[in-house]
């Protein structure tokens, strides 16, 4: 333990603990920018800056440790005029047209500027505009509001091992970009949106489809249908102030149905879907010996990671498709005859806390209903846009149940929304598949948390099946090359099933959640899937009434003829060929 005074005020923190942490423990935060409890602290903004006894010049406090008897003072009259200048000079080369920006209110650099007493810029302002990003259908990049803090590039490169964006050129020509200036969607981005929640600013944000969406509401000739993530159900809460980890379920749905959707359904209907297709795949494989591990396929961000830098796992991973797709297939099907609507007059929009699904909706294989399954997709963060611009506020909206027929849903389709929880409720409905039996314990806690890769062994009737999860797409990167391996080398891998979701934390996670997220915050929100879970009846994805039905009146089979051709889908091979980027 080191003991220092800060600001004369004694603390004691353990060696190495920065002194931007240890003025926090003291009870001074020091403002800064670039740095996020979750990233690896590179000082790009300077703004930390504090003095040490002793030690000449300002030192940055999220790089300095805290030394024995230092005593250190963030608060002098030096460094508030140092801070404000500061921050008035990335003013100078910052869009600052704050009312139209997506981050308004929740901009780190509005909110630092107010902090600081910043009213007049002394310095003049850069002109230049640049060329917006909208290349890709899931992000847009804004470089005129880039304050070059490093965030996206840090979480792009060290989190998730993707490497689409870098820092270029040097000196005021410096940028942040993707190679060769191409834009975002015609790079290896993977859509997953680690770098837009990671940002302070608005300079990244979803592709936007609300307009479009309030038009297919205000369609008398439409029928609109929403479906909602089960992660969206622990996140929509904090777009209203509400604390991180509150379960609205129920305001939820009463919310949607004020904004006149036709039809409120739920993703984790196709959730408990998914998982007795998948389970049925699985017992299939491990009685053929054939392509395992199997690799969960629920995460779009996961799966073009895998398409862009593993495509030679293609053969292990699961054909079927997500939840969200899933439901979509139905929606324009099932749905549509069990409600005599044509399917052409539906719309099937979908809640998620995911850019990547933006991207997803749109892959041209995802049209097995004869038309686009899923026709829009809204981040958490739009859906609470749409809210607050319809006056209405989710912490006043009684609690109610989604729709039948597609609504219905167990604990295992809810805690799909965190990392391990695809695991578990493959295993707790898989054992029953295999053996006809049900699994005594449902608290497989083993493959529960945030920390690194998680592995478990199931005894299935003396088969040992060992599985593995891993959460964010490094994560998943170091473990597909430790299984590449061992097939290679011993011609099969230790695991017969994997779970892979490209976000930290899982979809709780995810690059359309709200603002200001960490690890913590995920975490929390992840433990309030599982008390749902908990609450429910029924914790079996097979247990599920309107899964029952959709087989029986609908469907035949898990892994059936018709349930193949709506439920599962193929990949392809992207990233290099005989050298030659092949981009998107």
């Amino acid at each position: 333990m080191i003991k220092a005074k800060i600001n004369n005020v004694d603390v004691e923190v353990p060696e190495g603990t920065s002194i931007l942490l240890a003025a926090l423990k003291a009870g001074f935060k020091i403002p800064t920018l670039c740095n996020h409890p979750d990233l690896v602290p590179e000082g790009q903004c300077g703004i930390c800056v504090v003095e040490i006894d002793g030690i000449p010049g300002l030192k940055r406090s999220c790089m300095t440790p805290l030394a024995e008897g230092m005593k250190v003072r963030t608060n002098t009259l030096k460094l508030m005029a140092t801070r404000k200048r500061l921050v008035e000079l990335i003013l100078t080369n910052h869009d600052t047209d704050c009312l139209t920006c997506i981050k308004s209110q929740s901009c780190e650099l509005q909110s630092l500027a107010a902090l600081l007493g910043i009213n007049t810029i002394e310095y003049p302002k850069f002109e230049e505009k640049l060329p917006i990003d909208s290349s890709s259908v899931s992000i847009v990049r804004d470089p005129n509001k880039c304050v070059l803090c490093g965030r996206c590039v840090q979480v792009c490169s060290n989190i998730q091992t993707v490497n689409a964006l870098a820092i270029n050129n040097r000196g005021f020509d410096t940028v942040i970009s993707t190679a060769f200036d191409a834009g975002l969607g015609n790079s290896v981005c993977i859509n997953c949106g680690q770098c837009v929640v990671h940002c302070p600013v608005g300079a990244l944000y979803e592709n936007s489809q609300v307009d479009k969406v309030w038009e297919a509401l205000n369609d008398p000739d439409k029928f609109v249908v929403v479906q909602e993530a089960p992660a969206v159900r622990a996140m929509i809460g904090e777009e209203f102030g509400m604390p991180a980890g509150s379960l609205v379920t129920g305001k939820m749905h009463a919310a949607l149905r004020r904004l006149k959707f036709d039809a409120v359904l739920d993703t984790n209907f196709a959730a408990d879907l998914t998982i007795i297709e998948e389970g049925t795949e699985l017992v299939a494989r491990l009685k053929s010996g054939q392509n395992l591990p199997l690799i969960t396929s629920c995460s779009p961000g996961w799966i073009k990671f895998m398409e862009e830098f593993f495509h030679d796992m293609i053969p292990h991973m699961s054909t079927a498709k997500s939840p969200q797709q899933m439901f979509g297939a139905l929606a324009k099907t099932y749905y549509a005859e069990e409600k005599g609507v044509a399917p052409e007059k539906i719309v099937s929009v979908s809640i998620m806390p995911c850019t990547a699904k933006k991207f997803e909706c749109l892959r041209p294989e995802m049209r097995a209903s004869g038309y686009q399954d899923v026709d829009y997709v809204l981040t958490t963060r739009e859906m609470g846009r749409m809210l607050r611009e319809a006056g209405i506020d989710l912490k006043e909206m009684p609690d109610e149940h989604p729709d039948p027929i597609m609504g219905d849903y167990t604990g295992a389709g809810t805690i799909f929304g965190t990392t391990g929880g695809v695991m578990e409720a493959a295993l707790r409905s898989g054992y029953f598949l295999a053996t006809g039996r049900e699994l005594e314990d449902l608290d497989i806690t083993s493959v529960r948390g945030l920390k690194g890769i998680k592995e478990a062994e199931i005894d299935i009737d003396g088969t040992k099946l060992k599985v593995a999860v891993a959460h964010s797409a490094g994560k998943a990167r170091k473990l597909l090359e430790r299984v590449r391996d061992q097939i290679k080398n011993e011609g099969k891998s230790e695991y017969q099933f994997i779970e892979v979701m490209a976000c930290p934390g899982g979809c709780v996670g995810g690059g359309g959640q709200s603002w200001g997220s960490n690890m913590a915050k995920r975490a929390r929100r992840g433990e309030a899937l599982y008390a749902e879970d908990k609450s429910l009846p029924h914790r079996r994805s097979h247990e599920n009434p309107e899964v029952t039905t959709v087989y029986e009146k609908f469907l035949g089979k898990p892994n059936g003829e018709k349930a193949h051709k709506l439920l599962h889908t193929h990949y392809h091979r992207r990233s290099t060929v005989d050298g030659k980027v092949l981009l998107g």
